[in-house]
């Protein structure tokens, strides 16, 4: 029977998301075998799949891989969003796991921090979460049918997706679209 999952702050469902998922082998990092791996690899020199959650965690995987799971520049969308602190920025990056996107990803920060990753995003999650749609079309500033052809061509598992996150403080959601 494997441990609880660890809990990650800013990526509160991997499962759900995708990016931890079921797996019989060996994490690289702790040579254990935990019943789970990351689906994507991280940032480094050389490619390491098949991480075990526990060591994104503890940071275990981040120190001996010299590896980054999220852009730290990223975090913040790259100085568009706000600004959050720099212990922030290192817990996204090397303790949560990242999330495949068709660019490059960039995280949500809101009230001075991260925000929590709900996951990609289509014309249906829209339709669910007013709030991010129109967090979604405020910067775009696309005319009423620009907008609504846009919104409609969304596509959680395809192209275009939007990335959907929520405010851990404020509760407002928002995020960004990429298209590969």
């Amino acid at each position: 029977m494997n441990p609880a999952l660890p809990v990650f702050r800013y990526h509160p469902d991997p499962l759900a998301t995708g990016m931890i998922e079921p797996f019989d082998g060996e994490c690289p990092c702790c040579e254990q075998e935990r019943g789970y791996r990351y689906t994507s690899t991280p940032f480094a020199e050389e490619e390491w799949p098949d991480l075990c959650p526990w060591c994104i965690a503890d940071g275990s995987a981040a120190e001996r891989l010299d590896a980054e799971f999220t852009d730290a520049a990223g975090v913040g969308g790259y100085g568009r969003w706000e600004e959050v602190p720099g212990a922030v920025i290192q817990i996204i990056s090397t303790r949560t796991p990242g999330f495949s996107g068709w660019q490059q990803e960039q995280w949500w920060t809101h009230c001075g921090d991260g925000a929590a990753f709900l996951g990609r995003a289509g014309a249906a999650e829209l339709a669910r979460f007013p709030q991010f749609a129109a967090a979604m079309r405020e910067p775009l500033a696309l005319p009423a049918e620009a907008w609504a052809r846009f919104s409609q061509a969304l596509d959680k598992g395809g192209s275009p997706t939007a990335y959907l996150f929520q405010c851990l403080h404020c509760g407002a959601y928002g995020g960004y679209a990429d298209a590969d």
